[in-house]
């Protein structure tokens, strides 16, 4: 079955006074039905966090434009990004003085095969339709504590070391990477990659509905609406990638069950 991508990225501020994350969405330049999505959440003091989430997002574009689709495995695109930004975010370390160090989630969509990768705490999902079918496991301290049956998921949400990471780009330690792929990619898929700033307002169940009863613009704008309402004047920067996968053959606003 023929597929076509819809596809968003939506940023907002929130509450900060700078905005630290970035995110993207790019084609690869060559290959159609090719792209990369990518989500970081920068950290560190004085516009460090933004120069860390600055330097993930360029790495990967560099990286995507030499990519070679059928040729080269997508997990070592991705890994080979992080490792790079990694380095460039330490190195700057000693240049600006600014402690800078990012998340990352990033996203390879080719024709017939999806693959992903992350380091710390930002996050991707994937539903069909709005059923979830798997999620990111955090590298957090609360997400090992959850992991190891001390803490609940529910007392994780308000845990008062929620935003420890356990692993970083840019940190003073080697960073840990996971990756996982789904090889059957169909009509009906739906992807969001997010920072820690939405996920925190919502449940699984919410995120699916979201994803599965609107476009992919309408889903980040309404994400994003309820993200705000709900942090009632405190929220962190605001950071999403949604991508739904539809059936080239129906009309645009079909819905898949």
């Amino acid at each position: 079955m023929p597929l076509t991508i819809d596809a968003c990225a939506a940023q907002h501020q929130g509450d900060r006074k700078e905005q630290q994350d970035r995110v993207a969405i790019f084609p690869h330049p060559r290959h159609k039905g090719v792209l990369l999505a990518i989500v970081a959440d920068g950290m560190g003091g004085h516009t460090g966090g933004a120069l860390a989430a600055e330097q993930v997002v360029h790495t990967a574009r560099t990286n995507l434009e030499h990519f070679a689709p059928g040729e080269e495995n997508p997990r070592y695109l991705l890994e080979n990004s992080m490792h790079e930004a990694h380095t460039m975010i330490k190195a700057s370390r000693f240049i600006n003085e600014k402690d800078p160090h990012s998340t990352a989630v990033a996203m390879v969509v080719q024709p017939g095969h999806i693959t992903w990768g992350y380091c710390g705490d930002s996050r991707l999902y994937h539903f069909h339709g709005k059923h979830l079918q798997t999620r990111t496991v955090d590298h957090s301290y609360v997400e090992h504590l959850v992991a190891s049956g001390r803490i609940t998921p529910l007392q994780a949400l308000t845990h008062p070391n929620r935003n420890v990471l356990m692993t970083s780009l840019g940190g003073e330690n080697a960073p840990r990477f996971d990756f996982a792929e789904h090889n059957a990619p169909s009509a009906g898929d739906n992807f969001i990659l997010c920072s820690d700033g939405i996920w925190a307002y919502f449940s699984d169940d919410e995120l699916g509905c979201l994803l599965n009863e609107n476009s992919a613009r309408e889903a980040c704008q309404k994400i994003i609406r309820l993200a705000r309402e709900r942090a009632s004047g405190s929220g962190d920067n605001l950071s999403l990638v949604v991508i739904r996968l539809q059936d080239a053959t129906r009309k645009p606003d079909h819905r898949p069950a």
